[in-house]
């Protein structure tokens, strides 16, 4: 009788719909519209292309970059925890001025440490940075020896940034307006950044103050660190491309920085 009662009812179980078309369709369209929301609102693939900020991040890192924490507050948005900028925070940001790309004038994206907030009085001495008179302990900046000391990045303002050494002409004729007492002073609603590796970092020091809304957000972990070379992100030919693409996959287990997977920016 059990038996008889148990064929009866799989003879009557309701089979399973298969998915029709439209209904994949629909379900691989929400997966892309959510990804693509996470991308542009909340998070953001950021890949570090020089060693201005080593070693904190190396050519070669991949990160995950929190587009939320430092933007407007929205009313739409109550529950999403907002802040402003704080000083040492490490921040990505437009650069304030184009850089050529290509015969075309382009703002890149830079990652940098945040040294100076609005109304900050800053100068280094040394090498060290003194804000508002008061020396910072800057343990992740690269530092200053007699080898590798240099009036204008180590005494910073003693020296005026100029054209020849690689400031923009703008920042050169906008300086002096800034120095107050041998300080250089922030204005109001914008920063001042330098990269950790103070000897080879293209930041404020060169062309100026970074507005409040060319900051983007900063970065949470490095989700992938590959060895790459500091002039491979300058290659963008197709056949460079394609041969790099080439290298990582033959080398992705060898030069792959595992013990940088997942790591923290601090």
């Amino acid at each position: 009788m059990t038996k008889k009662k148990t064929a009866a009812n799989a003879r009557h179980a309701p089979v399973p719909e298969e998915e029709t078309t439209f209904e994949a369709i629909a379900s691989i369209c929400t997966v892309l519209v959510v990804g693509l929301y996470i991308l542009t609102f909340l998070a953001q693939n950021f890949v570090i292309p020089s060693g201005s900020m080593e070693k904190t991040l190396l050519v070669g890192d991949h990160l995950v970059v929190d587009r939320i924490t430092l933007a407007p507050p929205a009313k739409w948005m109550p529950l999403v925890h907002y802040r402003e900028p704080r000083r040492g925070d490490v921040v990505v940001f437009l650069k304030p001025v184009p850089d050529e790309v290509n015969g075309k004038l382009e703002y890149l994206f830079l990652v940098k440490r945040l040294i100076g907030l609005p109304g900050d009085h800053i100068h280094l001495s040394n090498g060290i940075v003194i804000v508002n008179g008061v020396a910072q302990s800057q343990p992740y900046a690269r530092p200053t020896t007699p080898e590798n000391h240099s009036d204008f990045l180590d005494e910073f303002p003693s020296v005026s940034p100029d054209p020849q050494m690689g400031a923009t002409e703008a920042w050169s004729i906008d300086f002096p307006s800034h120095v107050v007492d041998g300080n250089l002073v922030v204005p109001k609603g914008e920063y001042f950044m330098m990269g950790d590796n103070r000897h080879d970092s293209l930041d404020s020091r060169y062309w100026g103050f970074v507005p409040r809304a060319n900051i983007i957000g900063r970065p949470l972990f490095n989700y992938w660190s590959f060895k790459t070379p500091e002039d491979e992100y300058e290659q963008t030919g197709l056949g460079d491309r394609i041969a790099w693409m080439g290298h990582v996959a033959l080398h992705f287990f060898t030069d792959t920085r595992w013990d940088r997977t997942f790591h923290m920016i601090r």
